[in-house]
């Protein structure tokens, strides 16, 4: 049985119908979850882990000892990592307790001597009024003979050698008192120097003991036993994985509606879509990666072709998550966020949700300034002489 000819055109009308249909029908849908949904999510795959890599170097020079930790190790604050050769340090700690001490015996020798002089001093006054009243007595008995022109003027003589010595003895005081007022033995500026110099000698002898400043993983480790260091050659990295973050590298046309604090739902290739990390953008980068490189771009020549460029936009991450999940740095994420809310801040007021890393300072140790204050304390009492029989 044969299709009449007018019926072809007629179904071909009717599919083409139905398919433009579906595809308006399409559309709409698209268009309608684009509306209410997608514009309000914007995502990347091209984004990274990032975290703090401490460099681990020494302050002083010196020879190793001993390495106590390898490549992926985790350590924890305070762990010894690396031991130099401290028998230098420990000359250099002697002697500088042997000067600190005789400093502190040398200004009590000043503070002494000032006494001493003072003793003078008021031994030459009292001579010198004795030497006045003789001169006194003597020259009203002149006249009727009892003592000579010669013997008063030998009288005059005493007085004036006197006043020289009671002069010469308030100069040599004036002179120690300058080297002493207003200060202690601890306050002296001798004893001072003297402790500042066992301070540094102190301190190098602490620094033979390299001690990780934060909680990490090892990496990077190119020191070896018996290498002779030189201050600030690196010796290692601690990368702190508890405390990482993602660096997504947006498209500049995708940043319009992005602020501080909005939501964001990332995945990370090692684990697939099997794991989910929840962020928060804590900021924007001041350029692009172009505008920091070796060689920017010179757009101003004319010879050049428009890129869209991007900006890394960090994003804190659950650490609960990161507990669950570890990450390593560098490994590949993907970022979709979250912009319903547009009410945040354009710049961030604050780089990071956590605390940033910090080191104690060598200086801060307690004990230093505990052996200072016994040394000046040992060497300020004064001493007992026993009396010869």
């Amino acid at each position: 049985m044969s299709v009449p000819a007018t019926e072809v055109p007629n179904k071909r009308k009717r599919g083409l119908i139905l398919l433009g249909t579906a595809v308006v029908v399409a559309g709409l849908l698209y268009g309608a979850y684009w509306f209410f949904s997608a514009r309000f999510y914007e995502n990347t795959d091209d984004a990274y882990v990032a975290s703090d890599v401490v460099q681990i170097t020494s302050e002083i020079p010196g020879t190793v000892l001993g390495v106590r930790v390898d490549d992926t190790q985790r350590v924890d604050r305070g762990q010894s990592l690396i031991e130099l050769d401290p028998a230098d340090a420990k000359v250099r700690v002697a002697a500088a307790e042997a000067d600190l001490a005789r400093a502190v015996r040398a200004v009590r020798g000043l503070y002494a001597q000032a006494d001493q002089l003072r003793a003078q001093v008021q031994a030459r006054t009292v001579e010198l009024e004795q030497a006045q009243a003789d001169y006194a007595r003597r020259a009203s008995l002149v006249s009727d003979g009892a003592f000579s022109g010669e013997e008063l003027a030998h009288t005059r003589d005493a007085i004036t050698r006197v006043k020289s010595a009671l002069e010469g003895a308030h100069q040599q005081l004036d002179a120690t008192t300058v080297q002493i007022e207003g200060t202690t033995i601890a306050t002296h500026p001798e004893v001072l120097s003297a402790a500042a110099r066992y301070h540094d000698a102190a301190l190098a002898l602490r620094r033979t003991s390299i001690a990780a400043p934060i909680n990490g993983v090892v990496a990077k480790r190119a020191v070896q036993v018996g290498q002779r260091i030189a201050p600030g050659t690196p010796l290692m990295a601690i990368v702190p994985l508890d405390d990482v973050w993602v660096d997504a590298n947006f498209k500049e046309v995708q940043l319009r509606d992005v602020r501080v604090g909005q939501p964001v739902t990332l995945h990370a290739d090692l684990y697939g879509g099997d794991a989910d990390y929840h962020g928060k953008v804590v900021g924007v980068s001041a350029g692009s990666g172009s505008a920091f490189a070796l060689l920017p771009s010179q757009n101003a020549s004319g010879n050049w072709i428009k890129v869209v460029q991007r900006l890394p936009v960090r994003i804190a991450l659950d650490p609960e998550d990161v507990k669950r999940h570890p990450l390593r740095v560098g490994l590949s994420m993907s970022a979709e966020i979250d912009v319903h809310d547009t009410s945040g801040a354009l710049v961030s007021a604050a780089a990071r949700a956590a605390q940033p890393v910090e080191q104690k300072s060598a200086g801060d140790d307690p004990s230093i300034d505990e052996r200072v204050a016994t040394i000046i304390r040992e060497n300020s009492r004064p001493t007992v002489v026993a009396a010869r029989s």
